[in-house]
């Protein structure tokens, strides 16, 4: 059973719970009871998470439309030459989200194009699949979808997904659609959220999505062991700003619908946080000294998914390599 968002969150607040007393000792029975407890309360909140479960659609104009839920924000574009997906959450969303797209168009699911490899954005991709489209993505997402990949930062391993949900056409830098009427690019934007992102533009609709190197009102993660750095998502949001105009509708891979100005106030703020734990690395301190500091204590608006604390964690690893 694989688990991630909010039940993976759970998960490791039981088992760190258990094991927050350093001088207990935990028997083979006492783990046994850990471990049950963990299993249970993993399927309530599955359980709870699936009853729960909803989509907000929002209509941008031109066929396009963005699906919200619990993941990253889908993109749909529907119309005569059939539908263009760009990601797909998870796979246990997938009933609902195949309901909600027929709801728009009920013309074949053509193509899926992930904008990265983070199972909240390509977990539906064997469900897609099923239903008849065929997955597009950069090189490097089918090479991390096919193989583990060890994350220092969450101290986990993300397991290879099944042969089904690869990328059945990958691309290394860019990839044009002529689709709907649409001119839809795909642009690669290397070493940005991971090493495979790629952001998808609609020309005549003037519909931009970001993926998950735009985190809107929010921290971003930055996958630096997925190869993202913090240098290549700012430089990602500046090749996003370039291709946006005053009036165009920006997609965030988190959060609600934006625009150039909310884009801009996000890059800005990365490059600050960046800057600002720079200094302090200039200055020769190690993280737990900046930590103490705490040089994002003026953020506090933008801790969520990403806290301060992660924030200035990530910012000294991508620029020293080092986790502490």
């Amino acid at each position: 059973m694989k688990v991630s968002g909010p039940i993976l969150a759970l998960s490791f607040a039981v088992v760190l719970a258990a094991c927050s007393e350093p001088t207990a000792q935990v028997s083979k029975t006492d783990a046994k009871d850990v471990v049950k407890e963990v299993a249970a309360k993993t399927k309530t909140a599955a359980a709870s998470e699936k009853t729960q479960y909803a989509l907000t659609k929002s209509d941008l104009g031109q066929g396009v439309y963005m699906l919200a839920g619990q993941g990253g924000n889908i993109g749909v574009s529907a119309g005569a030459d059939g539908i263009f997906v760009i990601d797909d959450q998870f796979a246990r969303f997938i009933p609902t989200i195949l309901n909600e797209i027929k709801a728009i168009s009920d013309g074949p699911i053509k193509f899926v194009i992930n904008t990265h490899y983070h199972g909240d954005h390509s977990g539906g991709n064997a469900g897609m699949r099923e239903a008849g489209a065929t997955i597009i993505a950069h090189d490097n997402v089918r090479a991390r979808m096919s193989t583990s990949n060890e994350n220092k930062f969450w101290g986990r391993t993300v397991e290879a997904t099944a042969p089904e949900a690869w990328p059945a056409l990958t691309f290394s830098e860019n990839m044009t659609f002529h689709f709907n009427g649409q001119t839809v690019e795909a642009v690669h934007v290397p070493n940005a959220h991971t090493d495979g992102d790629a952001i998808i533009y609609f020309r005549e609709a003037d519909i931009l999505h970001m993926g998950d190197n735009f985190f809107n009102g929010m921290f971003p993660y930055v996958d630096i062991d997925g190869g993202g750095s913090v240098d290549g998502m700012i430089a990602a949001l500046d090749r996003g700003l370039a291709l946006a105009g005053e009036k165009t509708q920006i997609i965030p891979g988190h959060g609600p619908m934006s625009s150039k100005a909310d884009m801009k106030a996000a890059r800005d703020m990365l490059a600050d946080v960046q800057a600002r734990v720079k200094k302090h690395i200039d200055s020769g301190k190690k993280l737990d000294a900046i930590l103490a500091e705490n040089p994002l204590e003026d953020y506090a608006q933008y801790a969520a998914f990403i806290n301060q604390e992660n924030m200035i964690k990530i910012a000294y690893r991508s620029l020293t390599g080092q986790l502490e």
